[in-house]
């Protein structure tokens, strides 16, 4: 299929190369010059990259870059024709995502929010889950490009019920660790070994996926971004935004709302968000070498 490849980030780069590995004439596009997919077409803007593309598929940081890249000048909406598949994997707002759906329906355009969960490890493995919401037509016939850069395509409902889901499902990711990290600081502060605790959380019912993927990261201290404390940050207000609206209480969220903000004023914002650990440890006056 001809697509047209918006984002080249940590998740939206290798997906874009696996869609050429996979045999698809690929075009994209990067707001940051100079990033590159091998045996892709690089476009000038996303309204260059949109032009004849049957699939325009977008990865870019937040509802604002969405917005940018759809609708701003030389956005891809300006390219974009009756029967183009346009697939959202940005984790954005569920009310804006039924909106610019509106907009781009009225040219004929079916709207596909498929937010996805696997981190930078199933982008770059073609193993990441897709959490999709729009019409079943419109999923199936782009079912060859979830085939390439995933490994499971959960329909959760009409448009905007994909982005729903992601941060329903980003909610459990950001308190499951944060149980794991606040566990793991008193274990430390009370002389236990990590080491030793470790076997002990993943042989027991609080073995979790969350733990065992970031635990060996979090053990060699390594806290480069797989998912920046900074988007993870945004999806948590993101989620407490939709939760206001509904009428819905998450004091949990709220707590650990405040660990990210403070952990992004303390300089981590750039860094995995695993590397919240880092403030507990300094509030609790642990001292761990890298």
């Amino acid at each position: 299929m001809r697509v047209a490849f918006l984002g080249l980030g940590i998740m939206g780069r290798p997906m874009a190369a696996n869609l050429v590995k996979a045999g698809h004439e690929v075009t994209v596009w990067n707001r940051t010059a100079g990033k590159e997919v091998s045996g892709a077409q690089v476009a000038a803007t996303p309204a260059d990259a949109a032009a004849g593309a049957e699939v325009v598929w977008m990865c870019v940081s937040d509802t604002t870059a969405v917005e940018q890249v759809l609708f701003g000048e030389n956005g891809a909406a300006h390219s974009l024709s009756a029967g183009v598949i346009l697939v959202d994997s940005s984790t954005i707002s569920p009310a804006a995502t039924t909106q610019f759906a509106e907009r781009v329906r009225a040219q004929g355009v079916a709207w596909v929010d498929a937010p996805v969960t696997g981190s930078k490890i199933g982008a770059e493995n073609a193993t990441l889950i897709f959490i999709a919401g729009g019409d079943e037509a419109a999923l199936a016939r782009i079912q060859p490009l979830f085939q390439a850069m995933g490994k499971q395509v959960f329909h959760l409902g009409e448009t905007g019920k994909g982005q729903c889901a992601k941060l329903a499902m980003n909610l459990q990711i950001a308190m499951i660790y944060e149980g794991f990290a606040e566990a793991i600081t008193l274990a430390s502060k009370l002389g236990v070994d990590i080491n030793r605790l470790l076997p002990l959380i993943m042989a027991s019912m609080v073995k979790s996926g969350v733990v065992e993927y970031k635990a060996p990261f979090v053990m060699k201290r390594d806290f480069s971004p797989n998912f920046p404390l900074r988007l993870m940050l945004k999806d948590i207000h993101l989620t407490r935004d939709a939760a206001k609206a509904a009428r819905v209480r998450l004091p949990g969220l709220e707590a650990v709302e405040e660990v990210y903000e403070l952990a992004a004023e303390d300089g981590h914002a750039d860094l995995d968000y695993a590397a919240t650990l880092t403030l507990l440890e300094k509030w609790a006056g642990i001292e761990v070498k890298g």
